[in-house]
């Protein structure tokens, strides 16, 4: 059974951090490549962060380079998005997810590239 758990989201003032959590099962965590989307309210799903369990590559979004960091550690099956500088825009559902094939670089931010997909965390940044 394929599982993907978002945690980490919640309320921060503009200029904070959070930082997400993706817990995956183990047959997940073989996927080739993990990502982070974000969809705003009657917005469609946008590419923010991606990484290559292999060799450990990874992309960003423009809006969120400098300022965002995706990471995994192997030992927990667990993907990480560390938010810094979160500014209101960035206001949205989280959401984690996995390939279980390779995805080139220029369609690595197309989510029906995508097989996996968790339920979302939600990141609110308002004073």
């Amino acid at each position: 059974q394929v599982q993907l758990a978002e945690s980490g989201g919640g309320l921060v003032q503009p200029g904070g951090s959070l930082r997400l959590s993706c817990a995956a099962s183990e047959r997940t965590f073989r996927a080739y490549t993990m990502a982070w989307f974000r969809q705003a309210p009657g917005k469609e799903r946008e590419f923010v962060a991606a990484i290559r369990l292999r060799g450990l590559n990874t992309y960003y979004s423009d809006s969120v380079r400098g300022r965002f960091t995706i990471s995994t550690d192997n030992s927990k099956n667990t993907v990480y998005l560390q938010m810094n500088t979160l500014k209101p825009e960035d206001t949205a559902v989280y959401y984690c997810s996995g390939s279980g094939s390779h995805i080139i670089v220029s369609a690595i931010g197309l989510p029906r590239m995508y097989d996996y997909w968790g339920q979302g965390t939600q990141v609110t940044v308002s004073s």
